[in-house]
């Protein structure tokens, strides 16, 4: 009973689908009906509507989380291979009767060790 309440009181997430498609077929109404007034205006109306979005996408300023990240200050000084532990870093109980075991992960500069990852 706990849990029906704890999630009624979540608030729900706006959809941004939603939102969209509402101002699509708002959108589309008002085109239609200038249309049926006037198929000259109708088409002007597209015209426009279409220049000005073109040129709203085009001129609106990129995020910079789309940017490409800087490259780092100094580059790595050698090779670094990632290998095996023999202890567990994490054990989890899957859903059957069987267990994942997450080995930790030791970084060296020694090429020979990467081939020292032993068979469990």
């Amino acid at each position: 009973m706990a849990a029906r309440r704890k999630r009624a009181e979540e608030p729900e997430e706006p959809s941004r689908g939603g939102g969209a498609l509402v101002l699509v077929v708002l959108g589309g109404g008002a085109l239609a009906g200038v249309f049926a007034a006037s198929e000259a205006a109708g088409i002007l109306v597209t015209v426009s509507v279409t220049t000005v979005a073109t040129w709203w996408t085009v001129t609106r300023p990129v995020s910079d989380s789309s940017a490409t990240p800087p490259p780092p200050s100094a580059p790595p000084s050698g090779d670094v291979y990632a290998v095996e532990g023999t202890r567990a870093r994490e054990v989890r109980r899957t859903p059957g009767e069987g267990y994942l075991i997450f080995p930790e992960i030791v970084h060296t500069t020694d090429p020979d060790a990467v081939g020292e990852v032993s068979d469990r």
